[in-house]
């Protein structure tokens, strides 16, 4: 399997779980996580990224926003997430 299950939002209810996944062959994320309102869109749009980039969030793209809670379970350069939860 290429996916290995990193956390989930600690004292999270039963439909209400930020989760996230790591694609073992990647290195990628998959973040599952609360849709960004559209008044934090717009203040994103605002902020900006890098000069002449627009701002635009593509229709196969999302932001999302990730409780501060979950960065523990990002992987960190040396692989292993800095709490990681044991796989299941």
């Amino acid at each position: 399997m290429a996916y290995k299950f990193l956390g989930i939002i600690p004292d999270t209810g039963k439909d209400d779980s930020p989760t996230m996944w790591l694609h073992e062959e990647t290195g990628d994320l998959l973040i599952q996580s609360y849709k960004a309102t559209k008044e934090e869109v717009k203040e994103c749009q605002e902020v900006g990224s890098v000069p002449g980039h627009s701002t635009d969030v593509p229709d196969h793209e999302t932001i999302i926003r990730l409780p501060a809670a979950m960065l523990k379970y990002i992987p960190r350069q040396d692989g292993d997430a800095a709490d990681a939860a044991p796989s299941t």
